[in-house]
């Protein structure tokens, strides 16, 4: 188990201490205990620029998380590695594959992972391991691998396809999350958490049996979500009993607000530059 687990927003929509830079995207940079671990890698603009800002060495992470195959939270890849990560990288195979969201006039937008990291992965493919299932990064540090949809209300309301003419939809079942094992509890950390949050904790509760689960950190992609569905969300959220809830990047204001609402100082909003502690004490 973690004494201490402490999660920082390298890279988020928004910035959040003076200097940092914010771009639409997201990167994490998990310090549990004497390990380090980077959650995605956001589009690469401000990735490295924000790590030197708070002192942070991305060459020290043992492992790179990649939650999907968007450009948002790939397209630091390369500069990654650039910057002398050795590590092993967890990704879904099916990350691996074309995505495009459609525009409403061609050409449509590719949206998957760029020709840069694309490469970047390829050079180091002894490093990657492929997770369509449950996969441990360490004792107490699982990647979920494909998240199960069973709640009728967490749909994909993007369009996003597989085909450049975007005419077979994306399932995006390469979304996936990380789940650390803390001496209070689970920590679950998203990056857009296209699977649905309740679908994602209790795919995290199968994973992780009666342990409990203390924080849910990251994106929750409800910006563009229904407010039957915010409403829906909320509420089975009060099931699990979570005591942070860290919402950042495409979570979405009205989604914050709602949170902010029915979970008062338990919802603390994840900027650039910023940090939430999961601690025993």
């Amino acid at each position: 188990m973690i004494h201490n687990l402490n999660i920082t927003a390298v890279v988020e929509n928004t910035a959040g201490t003076f200097d940092a830079a914010g771009e639409w995207g997201l990167a994490m940079w998990i310090e549990a205990d004497e390990r380090r671990i980077l959650s995605d890698t956001g589009q690469g603009h401000t990735l490295l620029h924000n790590a030197r800002l708070l002192g942070i060495d991305v060459a020290t992470a043992e492992a790179l998380v990649i939650s999907h195959g968007h450009s948002d939270h790939t397209g630091g890849i390369a500069a990654v590695m650039g910057a002398g990560f050795r590590g092993k990288i967890y990704i879904h195979p099916a990350a691996l594959s074309g995505k495009y969201q459609r525009e409403k006039t061609p050409p449509h937008r590719a949206k998957g992972i760029p020709p840069t990291s694309y490469r970047a992965l390829l050079s180091r493919v002894a490093d990657v391991v492929e997770s369509p299932q449950p996969t441990e990064i360490a004792p107490g540090v699982i990647v979920t691998g494909a998240i199960p949809r069973r709640n009728t209300y967490e749909d994909i309301p993007d369009p996003f396809f597989l085909d450049e003419n975007c005419t077979q939809p994306d399932p995006l079942i390469d979304d996936q999350a990380l789940l650390i094992e803390t001496r209070r509890g689970w920590a679950v950390i998203t990056g857009c958490g296209h699977s649905g949050l309740i679908n994602t904790l209790n795919y995290a509760k199968e994973i992780i049996g009666n342990s409990r689960i203390v924080a849910v950190i990251g994106g929750l992609h409800l910006f563009r979500a229904s407010a039957e569905r915010i409403k829906a969300t909320t509420e089975n959220l009060r099931a699990f009993g979570v005591e942070l809830i860290a919402p950042c990047h495409c979570t979405g204001f009205e989604a914050t607000g709602a949170l902010q609402n029915q979970f008062g100082s338990r919802v603390v909003a994840l900027r650039a530059g910023l940090t939430v502690r999961v601690s025993e004490a």
